[in-house]
């Protein structure tokens, strides 16, 4: 959902109500990844969301930061960290994973190249995506633009892990670039401008998640 202005207030629950009606069509997870502001107004309609963002710290004197285990007191489901447009180092990372699997949560981790994939792999997160930062929000898919960031970003993993499903992101804005990602070995994608800015996102989601599943 990144920080467009529909991931707020009323936006925010039609994204929230698109998502209800796709989920109930096709046999696809679709995770909502949401500001903190809108985390919780969106899981009081959809039950699947993660924060889009959580800081490595636990409850205190902390203003202006938004603890791991919060977003478990909340009732969401995980917490997305690492985001090429809001990096973290790698010790950080390490500690919101350690503080989410705590706290019963779980945790996609976002990675530039198949390399740092390989690394976010060895703190084994819940799934990880790739996505090179030059194609986020272009409409140029990473899928047709540079597919071999995809198929060696799940050969590095796997790597490390063969349980940790690889998701590729970036300039993903049809079914067919949906399809062709999971034809390239990644489980599924991370999209937000394409459904975020879509005349109807709930069409847009619906066109992702048919693209998921053919075969």
């Amino acid at each position: 959902m990144k920080a467009y202005k529909n991931a707020f207030g009323e936006g925010s629950l039609e994204i929230a109500r698109a998502a209800v009606s796709v989920s109930s069509q096709v046999d696809v997870r679709i995770i909502l990844v949401a500001p903190a502001l809108s985390a919780a107004k969106v899981n009081s309609v959809y039950p699947d969301v993660y924060l889009q963002h959580a800081d490595p710290l636990g409850f205190g004197a902390y203003t202006g930061f938004i603890p791991v285990e919060a977003a478990s007191i909340e009732g969401l489901k995980g917490v997305m960290a690492n985001h090429s447009e809001h990096k973290l180092v790698y010790r950080d990372v390490s500690r919101i994973v350690a503080m989410a699997v705590g706290a019963g949560l779980e945790t996609l981790l976002c990675a530039d190249t198949p390399g740092e994939a390989a690394g976010l792999a060895y703190l084994s997160p819940t799934m990880i995506a790739v996505e090179p930062p030059e194609l986020i929000g272009t409409g140029i898919p990473v899928s047709k633009a540079r597919p071999e960031v995809i198929s060696k970003a799940v050969e590095a993993v796997a790597s490390v892990s063969n349980k940790i499903p690889v998701l590729a992101g970036a300039g993903i804005t049809s079914g067919e670039d949906a399809a062709r990602s999971i034809e390239l070995g990644a489980r599924g994608v991370l999209v937000a401008s394409a459904v975020m800015k879509a005349d109807s996102p709930r069409d847009k989601l619906l066109e992702l998640a048919e693209g998921l599943t053919r075969r």
